[in-house]
């Protein structure tokens, strides 16, 4: 039976990367897949999932109102039945996203591949990630770790001058040069004002 996989982490973890190699395994194989990304995630191309170390492959974007379940029962047979739908950055989805990828399991049978953030850089967690971690059926944490050699687990946000922010929008697109990954120590330590950017 399909399952609905939370494969998430912190920043810098190779989220994209394990995505792009999964979805590739199916393709190699002759399957076809069906890979996702919100619209507004335009930091590699509206519609492109990449990684840090260079891999690419175009997806669909969605918007916030895009009902996931229609666009993949409209797609699932016309070119061969979809063998696994890859989603990648989901912390930008909504919960209604979330819930829309539970029915296209549940009811389609098709595998559902999830890959984002757990939380924010307060240290909450994202509405998409909280309903991921309620309904998902399999959790896989993807580990990175931090610049004192520990796991990271948190993120801070960093302005233009590489001070850490900490109040403003929970959605914010970056990279590397806007976000670190950190244990919690450390974290707590960046939000307490005892950390400094350039140590890393």
């Amino acid at each position: 039976m399909a399952k609905l996989y939370f494969n998430y982490s912190t920043m810098n973890a190779g989220k994209s990367t394990m995505l792009l190699q999964a979805a590739y395994n199916y393709e190699e194989r002759g399957m076809r897949v069906v890979m996702l990304i919100a619209a507004f995630d335009e930091r590699v191309g509206r519609g492109i999932i990449g990684s840090r170390i260079g891999l690419q492959a175009e997806a669909i974007a969605f918007e916030p109102d895009t009902d996931l379940f229609s666009l993949i029962e409209d797609m699932n047979g016309g070119e061969g039945p979809i063998a696994c739908i890859f989603v990648d950055e989901a912390h930008f989805m909504t919960r209604e996203h979330i819930w829309q990828l539970a029915r296209i399991v549940d009811r389609m049978n098709i595998p559902v591949m999830v890959y984002g953030l757990r939380t924010d850089f307060r240290g909450q967690l994202f509405p998409a990630s909280q309903e991921l971690m309620a309904i998902s059926d399999e959790m896989r944490e993807v580990r990175t770790i931090c610049h004192c050699g520990r796991k990271a687990t948190m993120v801070v946000r960093l302005d233009g001058s590489g001070q850490v922010v900490r109040e403003g929008a929970q959605i914010e697109v970056g990279g590397n040069e806007k976000y670190v990954s950190l244990c919690r120590r450390h974290w707590d330590d960046a939000i307490n004002g005892e950390w400094i950017a350039e140590a890393v």
